[in-house]
């Protein structure tokens, strides 16, 4: 049989830490406010407080690597709008994105890790 190491009980959060994880992520609304928002806002609270806490680093990359894979995706979705399939893509990239980063903010504030779907992780 094979011997299974003794599992370690990973410390929960604090609520500190849940709150910023959950800024992190609703920082990328910024990008309704100016351009590139939705890069910049979660890029700058990560920075600022990714030595807090394990989870708001981990919550941090996570929400910075799904907005640059959304921007990414924007932006291919722009080009197509020369040949008119462009429009909807935006638009299907937009509530896609509105609606995880909820998600993730939400699921961040309860302390759980989230991992978007669809995202490419460039920052490890």
């Amino acid at each position: 049989m094979d011997q299974q190491e003794p599992q370690v009980p990973v410390p929960a959060p604090s609520q500190e830490a849940r709150q910023w994880a959950m800024f992190c992520h609703f920082a990328a609304f910024l990008g309704f406010v100016f351009p590139f928002g939705n890069l910049i806002g979660p890029l700058i609270l990560w920075q600022i407080k990714k030595d807090v806490d394990p989870f708001v680093d981990a919550q941090g990359k996570e929400a910075l690597n799904f907005q640059i894979s959304v921007s990414i995706a924007f932006m291919i979705s722009v080009l197509l709008m020369l040949v008119v399939i462009g429009f909807m893509l935006a638009s299907l990239v937009t509530i896609a994105g509105i609606v995880l980063a909820i998600i993730a903010g939400i699921k961040a504030n309860e302390g759980q890790a989230y991992r978007y779907p669809f995202s490419w992780r460039l920052i490890k």
